[in-house]
């Protein structure tokens, strides 16, 4: 519902906000549900997938929660054998996956049809040369959070164009309709980039830890054995096996590293616009009501 009368603006603001506010924290819940998901989904993925009995020449045949496979037939199956932090990391990766898709498509419905730069020059030709009711329709057909924030400034607009009022109070009326619109907008773009940024430093570490826990088991087993080339092509088979710890650590890190900073970018880009838009609609209420 949009802000249409000052006398009802406040009852309209609070009834946007309670469903804004109810919005929020239904998807608040599904991204923390998600995370759960996917190392769940990573666990049946390292359990039943890569750690099927096919893939190793001696299966442990008992089943369980992690059965002792022995002699994997290849490198996907030699993960397996990289201890119980695996599936944890695959889950990591698998909600990276999930975030990044999620914020690609909300960041990029967010940022609306055309350039910024083109979508302001429009707005400015048309409360120059057509009025307000066209400059709102090239809001709504811009479709993303420059054009409902300038919506929301122009209905101000519009709104103090019959206001008795000085200019100064005029405008600054605008502005801080401009900047409470926008404040409703900003933490949908930043919304889950949390996880990403998160998971950019815990990966790395999770890695470590696995990587860690499998040379120690290594190390364990090497010393009940009595030496010789056979103790040392274990010590080097385990120290492989835990390897895969690291290398899905840092792999998952540095793919949520990356894609942290494409979405800041483009939520800098954004955000900028907003500015940008918001300057432009009080200069030409200043310029077109002299």
């Amino acid at each position: 519902m949009n802000i249409v009368e000052s006398t009802a603006a406040g009852v309209v603001s609070i009834t946007d906000g309670s469903r804004s506010g109810q919005t929020k924290k239904k998807r608040n819940s599904i991204s923390w549900v998600a995370p759960l998901v996917c190392i769940v989904s990573g666990y049946l993925i390292w359990r039943f997938l890569i750690g099927a009995d096919a893939n190793f020449t001696q299966p442990d045949l008992t089943g369980g929660f992690w059965p002792h496979q022995e002699g994997p037939r290849g490198g996907l199956a030699r993960m397996y054998q990289g201890g119980i932090i695996v599936p944890i990391l695959i889950g990591a990766l698998l909600t990276v996956l999930t975030f990044v898709t999620e914020r690609f498509l909300a960041i990029g419905k967010a940022a609306g049809r055309g350039s910024t730069a083109e979508f302001i020059r429009k707005i400015q030709f048309r409360l120059a040369n057509d009025g307000i009711e066209a400059a709102l329709w090239e809001c709504e057909r811009q479709k993303g959070s420059l054009g409902n924030v300038m919506k929301a400034g122009l209905r101000k607009y519009k709104e103090m164009t019959a206001a008795e009022l000085d200019m100064d109070q005029k405008v600054l009326t605008i502005q801080k309709e401009v900047e409470e619109a926008a404040s409703l907008e900003l933490p949908r773009l930043e919304k889950n980039l949390v996880f990403l940024s998160t998971i950019a430093s815990v990966a790395t570490l999770m890695g470590l830890f696995g990587t860690v826990i499998g040379m120690i088991t290594s190390f364990a087993a090497l010393g009940g054995d009595s030496g010789g080339g056979e103790a040392a092509q274990r010590l080097s088979q385990g120290i492989s096996e835990a390897l895969y710890n690291t290398a899905l650590g840092i792999g998952t890190s540095a793919i949520s590293i990356i894609m942290y900073n494409i979405f800041t970018s483009k939520v800098d880009a954004i955000t900028y616009g907003i500015d940008e838009g918001g300057f432009t609609l009080t200069q030409g209420y200043r310029a077109y009501n002299n």
